[in-house]
């Protein structure tokens, strides 16, 4: 999977549906501009794994989101299962797993695959972007959340995880620390003019497209400034010309 430099070849949309239905309503209005449609566990586990195939064959690529995160073996089981979906370039696991379970992850995705294959590409997940300094005490999680993505970064990198997810405000850190070739996805990403209102907002680290890009995110995540837009091909027609301007 080769990262192209067209603005759309950036854009990520999340599917945050329920059901098939309107998640196809929407993915059908807007395939042409946009890079990957992601499928996470809501929409995943509501549909099964044929939500896939539906989705890609709209044109677009897909990002499997389900942040698998258990014992190596259950992981790696789950990783080369996902292999063979259609249209599938991106896979998350959660680098808090370990390096057992990403080193496992990691050697599953390129099992599956022949050695020059343009297999899909596995991320693990940092830190989640709704969690804020006092989430992330309560739960143990000490340091800066900057000190947290970047060792789970450079641990991901040494297991032959090929990126992560990770807010913008770590993405410089990280881009520095693991190199141009490790990819970054950066999610919670608010276009300026954004119609989600900020009280119904559960991301707490944000950022715009333009800064995220700057940052050098390789790939920007946005959902609701999109989906829950009056008119979400302005919306997302409006966050390619920021990429493209970034």
């Amino acid at each position: 999977m080769n990262l192209e430099t067209q603005p759309r070849s950036r854009l990520i949309v999340a599917l945050d549906f329920d059901s098939l239905a309107p998640a196809l309503r929407f993915a059908e209005k807007t395939a042409d501009l946009v890079g990957m449609f992601k499928i996470g566990s809501q929409l995943f586990t509501a549909e099964g794994p044929g939500v896939v195939a539906k989705i890609a064959a709209l044109g677009a690529g897909v990002f499997l989101d389900l942040k698998f995160h258990d014992i190596p073996n259950t992981v790696a089981g789950a990783v080369l299962a996902t292999t063979g979906f259609p249209g599938l370039q991106l896979v998350t696991v959660h680098a808090l797993g370990g390096r057992a379970m990403l080193e496992a992850a990691a050697q599953a995705i390129h099992a599956a695959q022949p050695l020059d294959a343009d297999r899909p590409r596995l991320v693990a997940v940092t830190l989640l972007t709704s969690l804020d300094p006092k989430a992330m005490r309560e739960v143990g999680v000490s340091g800066s959340d900057r000190e947290r993505v970047l060792k789970l970064a450079l641990l991901a990198r040494k297991s032959g995880v090929d990126g992560v997810i990770a807010s913008v405000q770590e993405t410089r850190a990280v881009r520095k620390a693991c190199g141009r070739d490790f990819l970054i996805v950066t999610p919670g990403v608010r276009p300026k003019e954004s119609g989600v209102r900020r009280k119904r907002d559960d991301q707490a680290r944000t950022a715009t497209p333009s800064d995220a890009i700057r940052a050098g995110a390789d790939y920007i995540v946005v959902g609701r400034p999109i989906i829950a837009a009056a008119d979400p091909r302005a919306a997302a027609q409006a966050i390619l010309q920021e990429i493209e301007n970034a």
